[in-house]
């Protein structure tokens, strides 16, 4: 896992290597453990490192092959890069290091850009071929890893962050009227290509971009998934699923344990972050590490869940750590979780990841974590309602969105309002779905957008934060095709994940399996008091805040007259919401 930039030119002039160096800077927290840079012709690349695989140096970054005219900057993981060099050996490659790194390199020559398709694991990178005077930029199936774009003059600059860009200069930082409606409307969730800043994109996961020595550029889409029944699993009972899921998820936890240092768990107390624990117990793993983290509580809202973690974690006989943080210290680490932000993010326990990873990353530089296994197996409390909807679209809005359109006017600046951004990309995307059911249009629309720019995003910039590598196998792509295919009411009732915890009974304690779905509580987010309420005050009726003039002050005034009145239907504080857009923009200059 590490941070990579880079620049292609199209014009005659040549990459300011000055300028990425303030862009691997920038990055270092993703890299600590080294850096290198990469400049020929009408390219440079630079790159941070966190040593997982082959700590030696014969693996440092950007890796070049001259007898293949091939240089990499990779961040990431192939967890199946041992079969690859395999097989790759047999072909007549031979190696000069032991990690997965070179393995990109030997089969991008052997097998092309379509290589990426006999990858598993979480990765984006830029390669660039001598020969071709090409750069290919690409990014994996889920958008587990990031790669963000920007346009200077006479060339396209690319980073595994966000703020590394602005790093660089140069860019266009005006607000993105589309993407501020997606950031109001869809728990910040700006789907790509865009960011919230126009100057700046995304590229989309499960993608290759291709750019050509003279600028054209072209993207091609190498996986997809396409969410309900198969005719041929016409024949597979719920018991059937419940082995398959179990199988696969086996096999992706097992997949995730390949490191050349030692690897952990963030251990929740839920049913997912509980399963994986469960299966590496069951694969012998000795003296495995798990962490919790809890907070004080507001409102009569709970800030820990370490009565479950606990359970699980005597079960398995691990070497568990409670991390409780106090009010006093998460305030400390508001600015620095939002400034650990590549986009601005508005879930409460964004902070308590940052806190979470800080604590675990003293102990271990590779954790597994359960995210994506509510999208991917139909666990939130809006899925029922799509199984029963003749609207999908309009359902989604209602159960989904943080704000309707028409509030949306009571909220931004006249000039930022350019049409119903949010609900055209809902009605767009069930419209070109191949799903027919609703709730397989919508499990597919939150797999491929809404989780990759919420919880996967999140848990990536929180933990790297901390150079912190987190491994999340409820997204391992065979798991996620196989998911796909079960019936969506083996998904969705009993509260969801049915078939998730009917998988989870032969190893997980029922106790933590028939519990109430929890969330990872912060409440101090929620209903803003004290220092809080200070901190989002100051955002908010700061000179800058009212010099940019994104939000109408009378919105900002009510808000600030009633902090804990005004909730989103998945009980979010709108307050907050706009005070970190706010904090995020001023922690990064905009």
């Amino acid at each position: 896992m590490c941070g990579l930039s880079g620049e292609v030119r199209f014009d005659s002039g040549h990459p300011d290597l000055a300028t990425h160096q303030k862009m691997a800077e920038q990055m270092e927290p993703r890299g600590p453990d080294a850096g290198g840079f990469f400049s020929q012709s009408n390219v440079a690349l630079a790159h941070r490192r966190l040593s997982i695989l082959d700590l030696s140096p014969a693996a440092q970054q950007p890796m070049s092959d001259p007898e293949l005219g091939l240089v990499l900057a990779f961040n990431g993981c192939i967890y199946n890069f041992r079969e690859l060099q395999r097989e790759l050996r047999a072909k007549g490659y031979r190696f000069f290091s032991g990690g997965d790194t070179e393995v990109i390199l030997k089969a991008w020559h052997a097998w092309g850009p379509r290589c990426v398709e006999r990858f598993r694991g979480m990765f984006a990178f830029a390669v660039w071929e001598r020969d071709t005077r090409r750069v290919f930029l690409v990014r994996d199936r889920l958008g587990i890893k990031p790669l963000y774009l920007a346009e200077v003059p006479g060339g396209l600059r690319f980073a595994s962050t966000l703020p590394a860009l602005l790093a660089g200069g140069g860019v266009d930082t005006r607000i993105d009227p589309a993407g501020l409606h997606n950031y109001l409307s869809l728990h910040a969730v700006v789907p790509a290509p865009r960011t919230i800043l126009k100057g700046v994109q995304k590229l989309p996961p499960a993608t290759i971009l291709t750019i050509e020595p003279d600028g054209r550029r072209n993207e091609q889409t190498y996986w997809d998934v396409s969410i309900g029944p198969r005719r041929e699993d016409r024949g597979m009972s719920e018991d059937d699923w419940r082995d398959a899921v179990l199988d696969a998820m086996r096999a992706a936890v097992e997949r995730r344990r390949i490191a050349d240092v030692p690897v952990g768990v963030l251990l929740s107390g839920g049913l997912d972050s509980s399963l994986i624990v469960a299966l590496l117990a069951e694969r012998g793993h000795k003296d495995l590490k798990t962490f919790s983290i809890g907070f004080d509580s507001v409102g009569g809202v709970a800030g820990d869940e370490f009565k479950y973690s606990d359970i699980v974690a005597r079960r398995f006989g691990t070497d568990h750590q409670q991390i409780h943080i106090d009010a006093s210290r998460m305030l400390d680490a508001l600015p620095k979780a939002i400034e650990a932000m590549s986009e601005p993010m508005v879930s409460h326990d964004t902070v308590a990841f940052y806190l979470l990873s800080e604590e675990v990353s003293k102990h271990v530089k590779v954790a597994q974590s359960g995210q994506g296994a509510d999208e991917v197996f139909g666990g939130y409390h809006w899925y029922p309602a799509m199984l029963r909807t003749n609207d999908p679209a309009g359902q989604y809005a209602e159960v989904y969105f943080d704000r309707g359109h028409e509030e949306m006017a009571e909220v931004v600046a006249p000039e930022l309002m350019n049409g119903d951004a949010s609900r055209e990309l809902v009605d767009t995307f069930f419209e070109q779905s191949a799903a027919t059911k609703a709730i397989d249009k919508t499990l597919e629309l939150d797999q491929k957008i809404m989780m990759v720019d919420d919880p996967v995003k999140r848990v990536d910039n929180m933990t790297m934060a901390h150079g912190l590598e987190a491994r999340v196998p409820f997204l391992d792509h065979e798991l996620v095709e196989l998911a796909a295919r079960v019936p969506a009411d083996l998904k969705v009732k009993h509260g969801g994940k049915h078939i998730l915890k009917e998988a989870a009974r032969k190893v997980v304690p029922v106790e933590v399996i028939d519990r109430p779905k929890g969330y990872f509580p912060v409440p101090a987010l929620k209903y803003l008091r004290g220092p809080y309420l200070d901190f989002v005050r100051g955002m908010l009726e700061s000179s800058k805040a009212r010099g940019r003039g994104v939000f109408r002050q009378d919105y900002v005034d009510r808000l600030l007259a009633a902090p804990e009145a005004h909730l989103t239907p998945k009980g979010n504080s709108k307050l907050w919401q706009v005070a970190a857009l706010e904090a995020w923009l001023q922690s990064h200059g905009v």
